[in-house]
């Protein structure tokens, strides 16, 4: 069975090494080291992980997360390849697939993507496909808190996912599952999609998810 959290974990690898410690990223404010740092906590300090998500937390994991930053950048990089400790819940059999496959996949293109040189790359059907599996509940909680406006995102195919049920006129979002990925969260700016919809719906949803 393929282990796609796996690949994209030794593929991000590659790209933070490539890119070097110092090179943007899309994640706002971050340079490639601190993401190599934010990954490292993630994995091998639950304690400062929390506030990832949980706001009063945050200052703490901000201080934890810069001490991670201070250290080598190769030691960074080690450290996230090697994979969680056996102490992390990560490391429970099936939970780095079920948690990580869409983590690794949006920062792997947010460092890929940063420069104006990037081109599309396309995606075996395996990953695809996983991505595809876990965009619905992940879109609805990532995207679905912050559109206005009623919001389904729908692949070439014509599968769809409905990610809010709001009153109004409904905004369809068009592309292939990766860059449906990165339009929930956040990274609509340099994902290949497509809107339809009444323009006034169109543009307040820009102003929350932005989009080319």
């Amino acid at each position: 069975m393929s282990n796609f959290a796996r690949m994209e974990r030794q593929r991000l690898t590659g790209l933070l090494r490539a890119a070097g410690p110092d090179a943007p990223t899309l994640c706002a404010g971050w340079t490639t080291r601190d993401l190599a740092a934010h990954l490292v906590l993630r994995e091998q300090r639950m304690d400062a992980a929390a506030g990832i998500r949980l706001t009063p937390l945050a200052g703490w994991t901000a201080r934890v997360q810069e001490r991670y930053r201070a250290r080598p950048y190769e030691e960074l990089l080690r450290l996230f390849r090697t994979g969680p400790s056996a102490f992390s819940p990560f490391s429970l059999p099936g939970a780095d697939e079920a948690a990580n496959v869409l983590e690794y996949f949006v920062h792997a293109e947010d460092v890929r993507r940063a420069g104006d040189d990037w081109q599309p790359e396309p995606l075996g059907p395996g990953l695809t496909e996983a991505l595809w599996r876990r965009l619905p509940m992940l879109a609805r909680m990532e995207a679905g808190r912050k559109s206005p406006v009623p919001l389904v995102l729908r692949r070439p195919d014509g599968r769809a996912v409905t990610v809010t049920r709001r009153t109004g006129p409904t905004v369809e979002v068009t592309g292939e599952p990766g860059e449906l990925v990165l339009f929930a969260f956040g990274r609509g700016a340099r994902a290949r999609v497509e809107m339809s919809g009444p323009q006034d719906a169109v543009e307040a949803l820009r102003v929350v998810l932005p989009f080319e």
